[in-house]
């Protein structure tokens, strides 16, 4: 049997009753509140870091919306997409043109860099430098030449310039830009025309042009013309030459308004097809208007070269035809 061990308390009991001192954590744990009561001032830590933090969020806060902010505009930024010659929407007008041709349709600044980079979305006819280099070789190429250009831009006198020998003509409708361009320039012929076709007519004239026989070409001289789109006033030595470039960037056709490209599209086409093998030029071509009436008139099969907004067809001799472009499905409806 096992031996008979002697009763004794729990060994527990003695350290309890130990008059030895306790170590602090046992003291803490086996007194309770008393020992806060002991310590105070371990109960106004927590209370000091809880001032201090709110009083810190506080500064900062009044430190965030007391500081200076930049001036506010009410106004929203300028949008710069240019809009259709179609668009129904309300477009800036500026009435620098004196011409009556141009009604309150915007015209470009007479003061304009000749640099043929694009500078401002004002001047939104001038050529860029990889359009103006396009348009620049092809003149060199022909000069000297019969150069033929509807509109007029301070970057074009280069263009003279290349074509020195030979015969250059521009067509402007805007006075101020005649003005301009001859104060600097005596050799250049420039004449003034007329536009009196708003852009907002563009497809009653396209269709216009598909049902009458007196828009065909070889239908007869464009002077007594009765195509609502021939040009009948422009100067004789334009209808007397045989034109080898054509360069249409007039009028400006940049509102419903304005004065639109339709007439000079249609007559450069049958001024083309009186020469031997006639380049013309049309810029803007990202409108609506340049895009539909070069392929109704000029045709996308004579499409040679184009570089941005700038194409290039090449006319060949087509005085004895009866149309256009060539019988397949209209690009247009």
């Amino acid at each position: 049997m096992p031996p008979k061990v002697p009763y004794c308390r729990p060994l527990l009991t003695p350290l309890i009753h130990s008059s030895s001192s306790p170590s602090p954590i046992t003291h803490k744990y086996w007194l309770g509140a008393k020992s806060k009561k002991m310590n105070p001032a371990k109960n106004l830590i927590p209370l000091l870091v809880f001032i201090l933090t709110a009083l810190s969020l506080r500064l900062l806060k009044l430190a965030i919306f007391t500081a200076p902010s930049p001036p506010f505009s009410s106004s929203p930024p300028p949008q710069q997409s240019p809009s259709p010659p179609f668009s129904s929407s309300p477009m800036p007008k500026q009435n620098t043109c004196s011409s009556p041709a141009c009604g309150n349709a915007p015209s470009h600044p007479v003061e304009i860099s000749i640099s043929p980079h694009k500078t401002s979305s004002v001047n939104a006819t001038i050529l860029t430098e990889k359009e103006f280099k396009l348009l620049s070789n092809l003149i060199k190429r022909r000069a000297p030449c019969n150069l033929l250009i509807f509109g007029l831009e301070p970057q074009y006198r280069k263009l003279s310039k290349i074509n020195a020998r030979g015969t250059t003509i521009f067509l402007e409708d805007d006075s101020n830009k005649i003005s301009a361009i001859k104060s600097k320039s005596k050799k250049t012929e420039i004449y003034k025309v007329e536009y009196s076709i708003p852009a907002k007519d563009a497809y009653k004239l396209l269709k216009h042009a598909r049902q009458n026989p007196a828009c065909a070409p070889g239908s007869g001289p464009l002077q007594v013309s009765k195509c609502k789109l021939a040009l009948k006033n422009l100067p004789q030595e334009v209808y007397k030459n045989k034109w080898d470039v054509v360069v249409v960037d007039g009028p400006s056709g940049d509102a419903p308004e304005a004065p639109g490209r339709m007439s000079t599209i249609y007559t450069s086409s049958i001024i083309a097809r009186a020469g031997n093998a006639t380049d013309v030029i049309v810029h803007d071509i990202d409108r609506t208007i340049e895009k539909w009436f070069s392929w109704e008139f000029l045709c996308d099969d004579n499409l040679v070269s184009a570089k941005g907004k700038l194409w290039n067809f090449r006319i060949t001799d087509q005085s004895n035809s009866t149309r256009f472009c060539p019988a397949k499905e209209s690009m247009i409806e």
